[in-house]
């Protein structure tokens, strides 16, 4: 069957008298063609972006075979410092995966109606993102081999798993956390895919139908399907607090100087917000420009992303206060130590985070002609995660390479071989959300048509599907 027969109709082909309608005067149908435009026929930039980004995570790979069969000597980690890039990797990644549950959960549970278009970009961001960070410690183990030591199951012996082992708390969160929010990004997208299985045929029709599960929009399933999303709302936001409490635990509970804090959990799980805030931000300029959705992401939503973001960035500027006046007031040798070694070796980066994550965020988004800037949400954005890799780097490396003895003080650099490896990770997560935006609705679109109708701007009642690509 040819590509025409199974993929979305043309957006051309829903034109009333020839002529674009309105805003007041669309129906249904052309509702649900714009905001489904993600799933017409892929063009070359399409297969050009995908073979890119291919081609990097090739190289990646091509990087952790490198590494497994000549050793772990190949990557820049030596005594003291036995956690570098992977493990800033992980910690990142995991943060990042906080965007749908602060855009998606918090804002669905307070009925924020303006979150509406930005829903299916923000659950989906958080699949990919956990998973690609649940990578990185397979990557770290050294014996990848032997991964199936992390999975806790119960044994006789006491042999292993090792439950006093941060790798099997991670892999534990990790795994509760993909499920979770699989199931919410899932259960969000069943009424789309109804849609998208009335608007098309061959072999997508067929996937459509499977994973729509016998959607017909009855009122039934509606009551059903909003208890539901509000259900799984409330649930994983516990459930996202702890991933990252847990993570944070894994440095809190050492005796290492810098971590040893009681402020860690808390600090991390702001810090996971704000850099998942920003990145949804890139990702919705982005979806606004590749499918033309300016109608549906409006200045007001960087607006008020905007403001979340300004919220966020003074929690965070707070807690980093807290955490370095807690040890200048204590001034414990061996803290002060770790501190000024990082303030001397790492000014530059020291610096380009505190800009990142707290100067330029919080001047910016107090003036509401910047918020409303795409340009200028685009650089701030792109900076804070920039500047929260580097604050993830800052938490690991000064505190390894000057523990409590002197004698083994060193210092890190990353290898080609863990540059390659996490680069080929942001470039995953791209061709994961590349391939979905593609199969899938990027956009909630009955959530979007909820509040057209809401505001009376599409007519009412039963509205006719238009013919789909193929049929006579």
């Amino acid at each position: 069957m040819s590509e025409s027969h199974e993929s979305y109709s043309s957006h051309e082909s829903h034109k009333t008298n020839g002529t674009h309608a309105t805003n007041e005067t669309k129906t249904a149908g052309q509702l649900n063609d714009e905001l489904l435009s993600s799933l017409r026929p892929p063009t070359r930039r399409w297969y050009l972006l995908a073979f890119f980004l291919g081609a990097v995570v090739a190289w990646g790979l091509f990087a952790f075979t490198w590494q497994v069969t000549h050793g772990m000597y190949v990557t820049g980690k030596d005594r003291p410092v036995m956690w570098g890039f992977y493990i800033t990797g992980f910690v990142f990644w995991v943060g990042l995966s906080h965007s749908g549950t602060m855009v998606s959960a918090i804002l669905r549970l307070s009925r924020a109606n303006w979150r509406r278009p930005i829903l299916r970009a923000a659950e989906a961001m958080t699949v990919f993102s956990i998973t690609v960070a649940g990578l990185f410690p397979l990557i770290h183990l050294g014996r990848n081999w032997i991964f199936y030591y992390l999975i806790p199951y119960p044994n006789q012996r006491g042999l292993w798993p090792n439950f006093r082992s941060a790798l099997l708390w991670d892999v534990t969160a990790i795994t509760s956390y993909i499920i979770g929010s699989s199931i919410f990004l899932y259960l969000g997208m069943l009424p789309d895919l109804a849609v998208a299985r009335d608007r098309s045929s061959g072999r997508r029709q067929q996937l459509y139908t499977v994973l729509a599960m016998g959607w017909r929009g009855t009122a039934r399933e509606w009551v059903v399907y909003h208890q539901a999303s509000t259900l799984m709302a409330a649930l994983i936001i516990p459930v996202a607090v702890s991933v990252h409490s847990i993570v944070a635990w894994d440095f809190a509970v050492t005796v290492v100087p810098g971590w040893h804090s009681t402020i860690f959990p808390p600090y991390f799980v702001i810090g996971a917000i704000l850099s998942g805030v920003a990145a949804v931000i890139t990702l919705m300029i982005i979806i606004r420009r590749a499918f033309h959705l300016e109608e549906y992401l409006t200045p007001l939503h960087f607006d008020n992303m905007g403001k979340i973001l300004l919220v966020i960035s003074l929690l965070w500027s707070y807690a980093y206060f807290v955490e370095v006046q807690t040890t200048w007031y204590a001034h414990e040798p061996i803290e002060w130590e770790v501190f000024s070694f990082m303030a001397n070796k790492y000014t530059f980066l020291l610096l380009l985070m505190l800009v990142g994550n707290s100067l330029l965020p919080i001047t910016a988004m107090c003036f509401k002609r910047l918020r409303r800037s795409i340009g200028v949400m685009l650089s701030v954005s792109l900076l804070v995660n920039v500047a929260m890799f580097i604050e993830r780097f800052l938490i690991i490396v000064p505190s390894l390479s000057h523990k409590n003895m002197p004698f083994i003080w060193g210092s890190y650099r990353p290898s080609w071989v863990e540059i390659s490896v996490n680069i080929a990770a942001l470039a995953g997560f791209a061709l994961l959300y590349t391939f979905f935006a593609k199969l899938f609705p990027i956009v909630a679109v009955t959530d979007v048509r909820e509040l057209e109708v809401r505001e009376a701007r599409v007519p009412l009642g039963r509205a006719e599907v238009p013919t789909v690509a193929g049929e006579e």
